[in-house]
């Protein structure tokens, strides 16, 4: 049996396609969600031959809900590593219920954390957190830069971060923070830009390009953070924050366009310019020199080469896809 490692929030697209990266690299990997597994064109860890699924273990159970059934799953199962996906992710939609991202992302959490910190199995908790904590950045940003969240959803990202600060402080918990560039590939949600670009392609549907798309992103491929986020977990020291990057900045019209390229359509009727999110973030521009220095991990995926996978899954996904709700349903 090999090294064991927890995924808490399997079923998100980060976490299902951790979990398969862990399962290729041999490792005994236990899955946590609050809902139960969605359709497997959704978990990329189900797509792997029967014996590296044989290595991954689901449980059901709600940070919120279901913290003793969380933890009993983790003292019985004693990973080596815990790596935190969990998270209420949206961040126009945190405007309407702030209560909801406070209490997954901040009370939820901290709670976790005060258990979590007492179990002597543990060797490393990775927290994955966002770059949304700094607001629009201007010029490319290190892990040193202040925290200037500009949304609810931000705030609570920012204040988990601030607490688990105190507990290395205090405690000397062992964790290490990721902030990533927008992450995309195959099985990703719906709702999010890539994929749903492509969808609206393939169903002749008019896709919201929010502020005329001029906002400025870094997109990097699923498997490339995947294989930092083991790194880290294994390597990197605990009170350590790693930021996932490309060197590739695009706005997010540029990316609609490149789409559109690569499937032979027409940008003007596809998109369709809408007004702006509040408190949207202009850019994110992250520097990820120290992945690169102290991890010697590389991003290896170009661009064009991960949306044509993401084309590609699409495609051959297509009608268990289009069966499949398109929008955000939020569950509190």
């Amino acid at each position: 049996m090999g090294a064991r490692i927890a995924v808490i929030g399997s079923n998100s697209f980060s976490g299902a396609s951790f979990a398969r990266y862990c399962l290729t690299q041999g490792l005994e990997v236990l899955g946590t969600s609050r809902s139960v597994e969605p359709a497997d064109c959704f978990l990329p860890y189900r797509w792997l031959p029967a014996a590296q699924q044989a290595r991954f273990h689901f449980v059901r159970a709600d940070l919120n809900h279901d913290l003793d059934g969380l933890m009993t799953a983790l003292n019985n199962f004693q990973p080596a590593w815990v790596v935190n996906f969990a998270a209420q992710g949206m961040v126009a939609q945190s405007w309407v219920q702030p209560e909801h991202w406070y209490q997954t992302n901040v009370v939820a959490n901290v709670l976790f954390h005060n258990r979590l910190r007492t179990d002597s199995w543990l060797q490393k908790y990775v927290h994955v957190s966002t770059p949304e904590v700094y607001g629009s950045t201007s010029g490319v940003i290190d892990e040193s830069a202040p925290f200037n969240p500009s949304t609810p959803y931000a705030a609570s990202r920012a204040a988990c971060d601030l607490h688990l600060r105190t507990f290395f402080n205090q405690y000397q918990f062992p964790v290490t923070w990721t902030r990533s560039a927008n992450v995309y590939g195959p099985g990703q949600q719906l709702y999010r830009i890539i994929p749903r670009t492509i969808l609206s392609i393939k169903l002749g549907q008019k896709l919201q390009l929010h502020g005329g798309g001029h906002s400025v992103r870094s997109f990097i491929h699923i498997d490339d953070v995947a294989a930092a986020t083991l790194a880290i977990a294994r390597q990197a020291s605990a009170g350590e924050c790693y930021h996932l990057s490309t060197a590739r900045f695009i706005s997010i019209r540029a990316l609609v366009e490149m789409i559109c390229r690569l499937m032979n359509t027409d940008f003007t009727a596809v998109a369709q310019i809408t007004d702006d999110r509040p408190g949207k973030d202009a850019a994110y521009t992250l520097d990820s020199a120290k992945a690169r220095q102290t991890l010697n991990w590389q991003d290896t995926v170009a661009l064009e080469d991960g949306v044509r996978a993401t084309i590609a899954w699409v495609e051959s996904h297509l009608e268990e896809i289009r069966r499949q709700p398109i929008d955000y349903i939020h569950k509190p």
